[in-house]
């Protein structure tokens, strides 16, 4: 999501509506601990102790029109058992349009595990809601050396297809390298569905509503490839624009639109 340029997405437009075989072939990890949670079961702004905010308009990389809100209840709110990110449209100004990028970055940082996040999608082409993931640390370096997964990524103008993917410098869109897979999905946007990956050191499999859809297998040939054996922290988010989401321009009337989300769980390797 932060560097991610899509509208060429050559290498996976021949599998955007297929059934992947590798479902039947994956290597997973069997046992999972959960370790972390928000089931939103609150009223009023999310809780400050597992969630913060990137604010700001900059384009984050891919010319996006949005600006991003601190604990404003108009772009993030707790209501009725869900957490509802809504970008809005003023109508005009440098903060037309407003949403929130929230985070857990260091509030809820990880290394390996498994993430789920039950969501609907907002609808309007335009629009690209993500759910991803960012390195704590940077320790490898800037975006895109320390790694980025893409747990889910959907724009407005495709309406029946969600995206996972992987960056890092071997792999990333700017030479056309990343590791990525669009799949179809039946109403994204009146159905709740479990958008989730599986992070061992070996592999990073990406599931929709707890089917194997893709899988990425560490290669062991050093973090250029493989930066994701430090801490990652989660962002949750409703883009406007940009050279992915904006491709096919913006529709004024789909506003407010909200990304809901039922919860966010977090779980650990348990032993075999």
């Amino acid at each position: 999501m932060k560097k991610s340029i899509y509208g060429l997405l050559v290498i996976v437009a021949g599998c955007c509506y297929m059934a992947t075989a590798q479902a039947q072939s994956v290597k997973r990890h069997k046992k999972w601990k959960l370790t972390w949670s928000d089931e939103f079961n609150y009223t009023g702004l999310p809780d400050s102790t597992k969630w913060g905010y990137q604010t700001g308009k900059s384009g984050w990389g891919n010319n996006e029109l949005q600006f991003y809100t601190a604990a404003d209840t108009n772009n993030a709110k707790v209501e009725n058992g869900n957490l509802y990110i809504t970008a809005r449209n003023s109508g005009s100004g440098d903060h037309q349009y407003t949403s929130a990028r929230m985070t857990t970055q260091h509030k809820g940082d990880w290394k390996y595990g498994k993430l789920e996040v039950k969501a609907k999608l907002p609808k309007g082409r335009g629009l690209w809601p993500a759910i991803w993931m960012l390195p704590t640390g940077n320790e490898y370096g800037g975006w895109p050396e320390s790694g980025e997964i893409d747990v889910m990524e959907h724009v407005g103008y495709m309406k029946d297809s969600i995206f996972g993917s992987l960056h890092s410098k071997t792999y990333n869109h700017i030479i056309g390298t990343q590791k990525t897979k669009g799949i179809f999905i039946k109403n994204p946007y009146d159905k709740f569905h479990v958008y989730a990956v599986e992070w061992t050191p070996d592999h990073i499999t990406f599931l929709l509503d707890g089917k194997v859809y893709y899988q990425v297998a560490n290669e062991h040939k050093g973090h250029e490839g493989w930066p994701f054996d430090k801490k990652f922290y989660l962002l949750l988010n409703v883009a406007v624009g940009g050279n992915w989401g904006g491709k096919e321009g913006v529709d004024e009337t789909v506003f407010p639109a909200a990304m809901q989300i039922d919860y966010v769980r977090m779980y650990d390797m348990a032993d075999q």
